[in-house]
């Protein structure tokens, strides 16, 4: 009972704040002020231990889909399910689960964990797996260069007891230097031949260190998309079927099976496996499909080039109406000269009917460069918004958007339902 009272304060803060219809990580902030030995004494106890899964792009969807996956083979799973990655998120998450007397009713935990963040989180409660998925630029105002960014998912590898997977597609992630002091397990999740080109590093064009050789080397595969992604490993081929788009998320599927394979062993089975991704639904503003007012919008989660231009690939040609949302604030990165660094011209087929966001004037000189016009420009998101939906059209609507920008899009479009805590 040591934690009885900050959970208990934790606990209130969390549900007054849900009775504001807000979403916040003010619970986990203060409950980690004054007492820093919670979350490593409840997660620490998990019979199966904790899973993290960190880089750059795509850790809140893979996560949710190892979730599903592990929960189809009948484990109980805690995660941060809205994506918010700090500790104080975790634990504001926790704070809604656990007990009055610190219990947590889970086998497992699978966390996405920021950047920024992960290296501090586990020093205190050291992962059994971990999925590094990527590293590519972003928010170099707060990360600064790529090589930093590699070094803190160093960290992470080093600090696992069981196994790391690594994205084979990344050089930086084979290089001697990130495996060095790698203690774990590492296997690999990637792609054939054939498909490798949909998935270009940051710096493919660059030299990078040679791959090292893996001691252990089992690797899952994406082995095609078209008609119907199809995973391969250990002799075995998987066909599954995601009920949401985008080639990139056909790849996250397949790091997210790579590490259900690891925490499973011989308990993996194919069929659980494939009927659990059916039945995922897109994670919060990521590829989400929303009803309003009559009209479908396509919410699409855009943070940096490598984002960017993923989504563009899958998403763009199809004749959308879209509109573009350029934020810069702190949990956005200061600085959006990245936007310089993706080819925007897959939108040349699209109607860019809006720009919008704090750095509107900026997007809409980069889309010009591209030959790529305009319709209309106005910063206040939620005007923009509103133009947007006013605008009749037979196609979909997609909406390209900077995470604080999803943010405002999304308490718009879903009115009454709780946002991510920062």
């Amino acid at each position: 009972m040591k934690h009885f009272l900050p959970i208990c304060l934790g606990k209130t803060v969390r549900s007054l704040l849900r009775l504001a219809r807000r979403g916040s990580a003010l619970p986990g902030l203060i409950v980690e002020r004054i007492d820093v030995a919670l979350l490593p004494d409840v997660l620490g106890s998990l019979p199966r231990g904790v899973v993290v899964v960190a880089g750059t792009n795509g850790k809140t969807t893979t996560t949710k889909l190892i979730v599903e996956v592990l929960r189809a083979h009948n484990l109980k799973v805690f995660s941060n399910p809205s994506g918010s990655n700090y500790s104080r998120g975790i634990l504001s998450s926790l704070l809604g689960q656990i007990s009055f007397s610190g219990q947590l009713d889970a086998d497992i935990a699978v966390l996405e964990l920021d950047e920024g963040h992960a290296a501090a989180f586990v020093s205190a409660v050291p992962p059994r797996h971990s999925l590094i998925l990527n590293v590519m630029r972003d928010q170099m105002d707060r990360y600064g260069e790529i090589d930093h960014t590699t070094n803190l998912l160093h960290q992470v590898a080093v600090a696992t007891t069981h196994n790391v997977i690594v994205n084979d597609l990344d050089p930086r992630l084979h290089s001697e230097r990130f495996l060095q002091d790698v203690g774990a397990a590492v296997s690999a999740f990637s792609a054939s031949p054939e498909l490798q080109p949909l998935f270009p590093g940051d710096d493919e064009l660059l030299e990078t260190d040679q791959r090292a050789k893996i001691a252990t080397f089992d690797q899952t595969t994406l082995e095609r998309i078209e008609p119907t992604p199809v995973a391969s490993f250990d002799g075995a081929s998987l066909p599954f079927t995601l009920p949401f788009g985008g080639s990139f998320n056909s790849l996250n599927a397949v790091a997210a099976l790579s590490i259900s394979r690891a925490v499973l062993g011989s308990d993996f089975d194919l069929h659980r496996a494939s009927e659990a991704l059916v039945h995922a639904a897109p994670a919060f503003g990521r590829g989400e499909l929303i009803t309003f007012k009559g009209q479908t919008i396509h919410l699409v989660l855009v943070k940096n080039p490598g984002a960017f231009r993923a989504a563009l690939e899958s998403y763009s040609g199809d004749g959308a109406h879209t509109m573009i949302a350029l934020n810069d604030h702190d949990a956005d990165g200061k600085d959006v000269s990245w936007i310089w660094d993706v080819d925007f011209a897959p939108l040349k087929s699209d109607k860019v009917q809006l720009v919008s966001g704090t750095r509107a004037p900026d997007l809409e000189l980069r889309l010009h460069y591209d030959d790529i016009a305009v319709a209309i420009r106005e910063p206040d998101i939620r005007r923009a918004l509103d133009l947007f939906v006013k605008t009749p059209t037979p196609t979909l609507k997609r909406i390209y958007c900077t995470y604080t920008a999803m943010l405002a899009i999304r308490r718009v479009l879903r009115p009454g339902i709780l946002g991510e805590a920062a």
